[in-house]
């Protein structure tokens, strides 16, 4: 994988208030450093800290329809790289009559537009699968994460499909990769995070599901924690599409064969082979959800209680929540829950509701259906990555007298 080198070790980053310095050097001639060595977020709880990934607590998730930065999960797969983006270039190439590259200032000299859009890992959840509903089957390995891997940002940059255009795309453009700077050991060799997303979402130039070359959240510069100096977003696509610390992209007449595309993120009952040929990538998310308060094992005194959670509709256009039900006696009965927060495109909606248990209730049960026909169903299959857990949430409690 060729990349042009960035040669100087420091990066000055505003929106984090710290100055990074040093790192080790590598063959690639760029310097990587855990960005925030030291200074985990105590917002998040991190799963492991070499890379970084962590979630929020649901109870703080679901305080705001907007998710704060500081609250906002954190997926990466090597420590974060330090680029100085003075010496920071975008490379587009692949099927295009004229590739091009860009430096950070010429990007954001670029037209600019702000989307408002929900990203969720499809490891989300990933932890249920290795709860006793499963018990007859392997172990799920990867990232154990609860419910929190998913937040809802205001995200500004210039449109995908305007760079696309400049680049002047040829016929037989199928696909349109992203390469990260970050270096991953894998297989004996070291790789970045890459993805890739067909042409006709790549081409959308309008409308809140466009993609965006993204340099700032929620209003300021992006964090090396969510991709410093340029990443990706790409709304309705699992997350790992919105491929941080982005440094090429390349149209091509196939998806991409970084191994984040051809061998993970897909939907496998075995780590072949054939399993991971025979199966494609994950592109658009499921419907999903979620209650957050009361947390999981949670004391509650018998009789009404208030609920709060989010709800996600299927990544698809125009597609969202119609109906949220919970119930308290094991899905006998369900009571409708009350949407909250803004109702708009790739983006979640947060509820509440009002339940009565009893001495008796063990566990809450969520399920929600979107305007799309797409619902969570009371169980789906296991799978070997822990993708897409999206059936009914079951949250366990502790009833009191």
């Amino acid at each position: 994988m060729n990349r042009s080198p960035i040669t100087r070790r420091t990066v000055l980053q505003t929106a984090g208030g710290f100055l990074v310095a040093g790192g080790l050097a590598h063959a690639s001639g760029l310097a990587f450093q855990d960005a925030a060595r030291g200074k985990i977020q105590k917002d998040l709880i991190f799963r492991t800290t070499e890379p970084r990934n962590g979630e929020p607590e649901l109870a703080k998730l679901v305080k705001s329809w907007q998710t704060p930065t500081e609250l906002f999960y954190v997926r990466s797969h090597a420590p974060n790289p330090v680029i100085d983006p003075k010496q920071f270039q975008l490379k587009v190439e692949g099927l295009v009559r004229r590739p091009i590259t860009l430096s950070l200032d010429e990007i954001k000299q670029l037209p600019s537009m702000s989307t408002t859009a929900t990203l969720t890992c499809a490891g989300n959840r990933r932890s249920e699968y290795n709860g006793p509903e499963y018990e007859n089957v392997p172990k799920v390995g990867g990232v154990q994460w609860e419910g929190g891997t998913i937040g809802n940002a205001t995200w500004a940059g210039t449109l995908l499909a305007a760079v696309l255009k400049q680049a002047e795309v040829t016929e037989g453009a199928k696909h349109v990769w992203f390469e990260g700077l970050d270096q991953i050991p894998k297989n004996g060799a070291v790789i970045g995070f890459g993805g890739s997303i067909p042409i006709e979402k790549a081409m959308l130039a309008e409308g809140p599901g466009a993609p965006l070359l993204t340099h700032t959240m929620n209003g300021a510069v992006l964090t090396p924690d969510h991709g410093y100096p340029l990443r990706m977003v790409v709304p309705g696509y699992i997350g790992a599409r919105s491929v941080k610390w982005l440094g090429k992209i390349v149209v091509s007449d196939r998806p991409s064969p970084n191994h984040y595309v051809s061998t993970a993120y897909k939907i496998v009952k075995k780590t072949e082979a054939l399993d991971w040929s025979e199966s494609g990538p994950i592109y658009r998310f499921p419907i999903n959800g979620a209650i957050c308060t009361p947390l999981s094992n949670s004391n509650v005194a018998a009789g009404e209680i208030d609920l709060t959670g989010y709800a996600l509709p299927s990544g698809r256009s125009g597609s969202k929540i119609k109906d949220l039900l919970i119930s308290a006696d094991d899905g006998r009965t369900w009571t409708r829950g009350e949407l909250t927060g803004k109702n708009m495109d790739f983006c979640w909606q947060l509820w509440k509701a009002r339940v009565k248990v009893n001495s008796n209730t063990k566990e809450l049960l969520l399920r929600a259906t979107d305007s799309a026909g797409d619902f969570m169903p009371a169980r789906i299959p296991w799978n070997a990555k822990g993708y897409l857990r999206n059936s009914w949430y079951r949250l366990p409690i502790l009833p009191t007298k």
